[in-house]
Formats: C-alpha cells, sequence, structure tokens
C-alpha cells in the first residue's frame, strides 16, 4: 500500500512538467524551410470573361494561368501565430484574342510579364498544427481521424513586386517580336501633363487561406491560395483612354503606334479614336498566387537557436 501510495505521489510530481514540456514542443520546431511550385493568374483589362462589365473572379480564365515558382521561410511567433517570408517568380499573361466580348475581342491587345514578388505575411492557425515527437515510432494499424493532422490557417501582409509588361507586335508590317510597353507610353503616360508614368515596382497586399498536412514530423505538404490587392492599374499597360495614334508615332515610333491600338476594326469598321475607352481607370489590378509546397522543419536547441 505504502509502494503505491509512492508511486501516486512520483505521478503527481512528474506531470507538470511533462505537460509543460509538450506545450512548449512547437518552439522546437519553429523554424521552417518552404518551397513551392503552382500558377499565377491576373485580373485586369485583358482578355477575360465574355460579359463585359465583369470584375474580379467572374473576369477570370484558367487559360490564361501561368507557371509559378517559390521559396521561403516560416518561423512561427506563437503557437497558432506565425510569419512568413517568401521570394515568388511567374508570368502573367492576357489577350483580347482569347475572349468572346466582342469589345475586348476588337481592341486586340495582348500582354505578357514576368513577375517577381517578394512578401511577408502574417499566419493565423484556424487548426493549429499537431507538433508530436521529434522520436516518436508509434504507429497506428487502423486509420483515425486523428493521424491526419492538418493545419488550417488564414494571412495577410504586405508584398514588394516588379513587373515588365511586354506587347508582341504581330500588326501588319510588325517583326513579330515581344517588345516592353511601359516606355513607349502607350497611353501618352509620361507626355502628356495628367498621365504619370507607372513605375514597374509596386506593394500589393496579400490575403488568403492555406492548408498543410504532415506527413511525418519534420515534412510537411501544403496548399495555399492568397490574392493580391494592388494600387496599380498598370501591369498590363492598359488603364484609361486612346491617345491620338498619329501623335504617338511622333512621339514614340512606328512601334508604339502599333502597340497602343491594333484594333480589328469589327464591330461595323470602326477605328478606335483618341478619348475613346482603352481600360477602367476605377478598377485597380489584381493576381492570385495557388501554390503546392513542401516545408522542411529546423530543429532548435532549448535556447531556440537552429539546430544543423
Amino acid at each position: 500500500m505504502k509502494n503505491q501510495f509512492l508511486l501516486f505521489l512520483i505521478i503527481l510530481f512528474l506531470i507538470p512538467p511533462v505537460t509543460k514540456a509538450q506545450r512548449r514542443r512547437w518552439k522546437r520546431t519553429r523554424y521552417e524551410l518552404i518551397g513551392g511550385i503552382g500558377v499565377a493568374n491576373f485580373l485586369g483589362e485583358l482578355g477575360g470573361s465574355s460579359k463585359a462589365g465583369q470584375d474580379y473572379y467572374h473576369d477570370l480564365q484558367f487559360s490564361q494561368s501561368r507557371p509559378l515558382f517559390n521559396a521561403g521561410v516560416r518561423y512561427k511567433i506563437l503557437e497558432p501565430l506565425a510569419v512568413k517570408v517568401a521570394l515568388s517568380y511567374g508570368y502573367f499573361h492576357g489577350d483580347d484574342s482569347k475572349t468572346n466580348n466582342i469589345y475586348r475581342h476588337d481592341r486586340n491587345l495582348k500582354f505578357r510579364s514576368p513577375i517577381v514578388e517578394l512578401g511577408s505575411q502574417l499566419e493565423f492557425s484556424i487548426i493549429k498544427e499537431q507538433i508530436k515527437h521529434r522520436y516518436s515510432l508509434r504507429r497506428s494499424r487502423k486509420f483515425s481521424l486523428r493521424d491526419l493532422n492538418i493545419n488550417i490557417y488564414v494571412f495577410a501582409g504586405i508584398s514588394g513586386f516588379w513587373f515588365n509588361p511586354r506587347g508582341k507586335d504581330d500588326s501588319p508590317g510588325g517583326d513579330g517580336k515581344w517588345h516592353s510597353l511601359q516606355p513607349l507610353c502607350t497611353e501618352g503616360q509620361g507626355l502628356i501633363e495628367t498621365r504619370k508614368k507607372y513605375h514597374r515596382v509596386q506593394v500589393a497586399i496579400p490575403i488568403g487561406i492555406g492548408f498543410k498536412y504532415a506527413i511525418n514530423s519534420k515534412m510537411s505538404i501544403g496548399l495555399e491560395y492568397g490574392g493580391r490587392f494592388t494600387f496599380t492599374d498598370y501591369i498590363d499597360d492598359v488603364s484609361t483612354t486612346y491617345v491620338d495614334k498619329d501623335w504617338l508615332v511622333q512621339e514614340r515610333g512606328d512601334l508604339a503606334g502599333r502597340l497602343s491600338n491594333p484594333g480589328l476594326g469589327e464591330i461595323n469598321g470602326y477605328v478606335y479614336q483618341a478619348g475613346d475607352q482603352r481600360g477602367n481607370p476605377n478598377s485597380n489590378d489584381y493576381y492570385m498566387f495557388t501554390v503546392v509546397s513542401i516545408s522542411y522543419k529546423l530543429y532548435t536547441g532549448r535556447n531556440g537557436m537552429q539546430k544543423f
């Protein structure tokens, strides 16, 4: 009886340290390396829905999706709260010839642009990640929902990105090559006092949701979707109205004239003139990243420093 009582006292004193250690186990895996591939989608003035006046997701054309690659690092500030910094590289694409919208199709503009984004985001776990023991050998022969170690989180942050819209000179007399559009001032940016030349480095606000599934104690696979609200309407080099084509040719040359107004004249043979609508300045451009990733945990010592 005395031995049983002594054993009870020992267990009673051991429970608090063990519980405390379990609560702090996440601190030993607070660093993660991340690599991923996915797709980039762009929502602007070019291509898009067959209906006029469609905004954001209603205007999405999946055929214009382009590849995306990224790498980053995640650091847990608190157990449910983490910060991630990532570098992403991909492409955007938009083409009026791919839409059934008669006005956009007749406009006949197209663009492509590389996108390089350096972003940071704060992630809050709706369903926290379960941190298992590093050397756990326990295996269950039967499937259990507890074995599905899923982490679901939402995020928001800030990003800086670089883009360079290019247009293809495939009009009659063109060379068929892709040319950078910003120096050509296709809407008179930098040539007309009321239209400033846009910068190719901009800021965006990413907001989205992510899922992670633990393969083992070190590695996880994830799926993340994030939309980017930007402060520019010129990622596709289209925003406001046409300028006089002859005037633009005098200022920037024949190439600028061809790429600014390659209209087909399919609607009653009409050729777009200065002042006609070319884009929608009331809505900034928006882009999205969807990424499948693999993350690898870096274990740390008790002092929180990385162990290699």
